[in-house]
Formats: C-alpha cells, sequence, structure tokens
C-alpha cells in the first residue's frame, strides 16, 4: 500500500541538530565532548526567576492563557522598548509566542501567501529558508559578506524587488550587526515600497560596544521577533514574543489560536521574572565578551585567521577553506577525532557554507579554552584525507 505524503516536509535538516545527535551519541559511549555547536547559553533560568516559579507550582494553576500572552508580562516587555531604545511600543502590538520558532511561523503565514518571495541573507539562519519553503514561500539567497556587515542592503533590495525581506542584527551565524543608519534606509524603503521587514531580534542585549537597534523603533510596518531564549538564557522554556503592526495582528492572533492556542503558562511568569535579575544576565554577557577576546587572540594562533569579528551574539564564523575538506567533513572530523562539536557552515549558507564552520562561545571560560586547545591539536596531529 502506498500512501500519500505532503512535499512541504521535504526540507534540509537543521544541521546542528544533527550535530548535537551525533555528539550526544558519542557521550553515551562515554566519550567526553566540549559543545562549541550549539547557540543555547550554558547558563539556565536566572536564579531569582527560578524562586519565583517554584513558588507558582501547586498554587497556580498555569493553565492556557489568551493567545497573545498574559498582561503583565506585555506591559513589561512595552516597558523594556521604552528603557532600552526609547521607542514608544504599545503593549497591544506585543504578541507572546512558542519561542522565536512559532514567532516566525506566524510572522510568515500572516505576511505572505504562498508563491511570494522574501530576501534572506546567504550566510543566514536556516530555518528562515527552510520555513518559508515548507509553506510554498520563495526565499530568494541574497550572498553577502564583510563588506555589507554579512547582511542585506537597499541595493539588494532595489535589484531584487521582494515581497518581503528578513534581516538579523547581531546576525547569527556571523555575529554582525546593521550600522544605525543603513537599518533606518532599510526600514524606511520597505515601508515607502510594500516590502514586509521581518527583523530577527533574538540576540539583542548581546553586544559588544556596538548599539542594536530595534526596528520597532524605525516602521510601523516592521515585524520584529524577539525571544527568551539568548540573553534571557531560556532556551528550553520556549517563550518568545513579536512586535506586530496594527494591519496584521488579528491575523497573528487567529493563527496563534489555531496553531499553538497560547504560549505555556509557566514561562510567560518565568519570563516576566527574568526582567527583574540583571545583574546575573549581565554578568553572563561579560562571560561572552571575554570568550570572544580569547578567540579573537587564540584563532589566529592555532593557524584559523579568516573570520570578522563578531559585533553580537556569541558566534564566530570561521573559513576552513585551506584544510582541503569541506565543512562538513571538516566539523565531522573534529567531533569525532578531537571530541569538540562545531557546525558546518553549510547550514547557514548552501551556496558558499562548504567553506566555513560556526564556533559558539555561548558556554563557560573553561569550555572555550578546552575547545581551543583540542582543536589546535587535531589541526597539527590531523591524519590527512
Amino acid at each position: 500500500m502506498t500512501f500519500k505524503s505532503s512535499k512541504r516536509g521535504n526540507v534540509p535538516p537543521f544541521i546542528v541538530m544533527d550535530v548535537m545527535r551525533d555528539a550526544a551519541n558519542l557521550e553515551a559511549q562515554g566519550r567526553h565532548i566540549v559543545h562549541l555547536e550549539v547557540g543555547q547559553p550554558s547558563t539556565g533560568l536566572p536564579a531569582d526567576a527560578g524562586k519565583v516559579v517554584a513558588g507558582l507550582i501547586g498554587k497556580h494553576t498555569l493553565g492556557y492563557t489568551v493567545a497573545d500572552g498574559i498582561a503583565p508580562l506585555r506591559e513589561r516587555i512595552a516597558r523594556h522598548y521604552r528603557d532600552t531604545y526609547k521607542a514608544s511600543v504599545r503593549p497591544d502590538r506585543i504578541f507572546l509566542t512558542t519561542g522565536s520558532s512559532s514567532a516566525f511561523t506566524l510572522s510568515f503565514l500572516s505576511a505572505f501567501d504562498a508563491g511570494a518571495r522574501v530576501a534572506v541573507a546567504a550566510p543566514g539562519y536556516p530555518s528562515y529558508r527552510h520555513i518559508l519553503n515548507a509553506y510554498g514561500i520563495t526565499p530568494e539567497l541574497v550572498p553577502v559578506d564583510a563588506a555589507t556587515r554579512f547582511n542585506i542592503s537597499v541595493d539588494h533590495l532595489k535589484r531584487l524587488k521582494p515581497d518581503g525581506v528578513i534581516v538579523a542584527s547581531p546576525a547569527n551565524p556571523t555575529g554582525s550587526m546593521i550600522e544605525p543608519q543603513v537599518f533606518r534606509d532599510i526600514a524606511a524603503y520597505c515601508h515607502e515600497n510594500g516590502i514586509r521587514l521581518i527583523s530577527d531580534e533574538i540576540y539583542h542585549g548581546i553586544t559588544y560596544g556596538m548599539e542594536a537597534v530595534t526596528a520597532a523603533s524605525l516602521s510601523p510596518s516592521a515585524v520584529v521577533i524577539n525571544s527568551f531564549s539568548k540573553f534571557f538564557s531560556m532556551t528550553g522554556w520556549r517563550l518568545g514574543w513579536m512586535v506586530v503592526p496594527d494591519d496584521l495582528y488579528r491575523s497573528v492572533e487567529c493563527l496563534a489560536q489555531n496553531l499553538f492556542i497560547s504560549p505555556p503558562a509557566v514561562s510567560q511568569h518565568a519570563g516576566l521574572a527574568a526582567f527583574d535579575c540583571m545583574p546575573e544576565l549581565l554578568r553572563n554577557v561579560g562571560v561572552y565578551a571575554r570568550n570572544r577576546e580569547t578567540l579573537l587572540k587564540r584563532l589566529p594562533e592555532i593557524g584559523l585567521t579568516k573570520f570578522s569579528p563578531p559585533d553580537g551574539a556569541f558566534y564566530f564564523y570561521v573559513n576552513v577553506a585551506h584544510l582541503g575538506m569541506d565543512s562538513p567533513e571538516v566539523c565531522k572530523r573534529i567531533l569525532h577525532e578531537a571530541g569538540v562539536a562545531v557546525t558546518p557552515g553549510l547550514d547557514f549558507d548552501p551556496l558558499d557554507g562548504t567553506h566555513w564552520m560556526r564556533l559558539s562561545y555561548a558556554v563557560s571560560e573553561a569550555d572555550v579554552a578546552e575547545g581551543l586547545k583540542r582543536i589546535e591539536a587535531w589541526l597539527r596531529t590531523r591524519p590527512q584525507s
């Protein structure tokens, strides 16, 4: 018996998750693996927020909330925009989501019909293009490099004339940020030309000297996506948010009601409490900053010299073309022979990603030091292909 299946599932894997699986299999065999592959803080929920959550268990039903989330958290996020960016964002434009992943689903489904064309940077977060493809929306890959800070420019948009564009600042996998005036120009061009701007801001709060700008302060038609996973160290809590334009809000709400019902209630209360844990969260960013400095110094010393220093997030995107292997093979061998999990650039860039790999430094200083030590030894003694 042959059954029909949907072509929507014929998308490439999220390769970093495959790397995590392979690393877990090695750990199950007794190997010690240093994890520099996944963009996940090694820290967890801030301690004081954990105490708040513990106090809710058994005293609060923690049942369904309304689809767009609890009012106190939406109001707190609106205050965050005032305090951090001097941006006026109404609480009734803030929509809480089950992680940023569902925010991308909601934004793509509400903003674009099947057949629409959306500009996406290469390299860039792979799930943008995979989710778009699953919904019959065409991702228009735009090759970018250090000349445009690894992001899409107005010139790209003028040539492509897309229906939408996704920008990320800081970006994954490069950590590059869009300069403020360039961001203003992109937002203005999109608003004036009917191009839906979707701004991925999930690494806001993790920057190194360059100030982050939110599209919420630049355009009333932009969709802004953020998350509690990165700066707030809440990856497993699956909580994010959107700043939604007025013309899309009801569509987003109806989609969310049917697809997700509501974000996890316990996570919403944890997120509200996390806003009062800034000293701990800023200490985490301090660790990332020191890890960044270590990598800036050590990568050239061990023979990995081609990269652009990240402005934010917690990644280095490193060229490995000189090793004579494509990046999936490089990363596989580093994992199996050196015991360090890293991610091939092919995950982020189907055009040129075979020449690159990504290192995540969202871990302890000791893990970064150990990972570099192992990679250095592997580079010096690796068996030749």
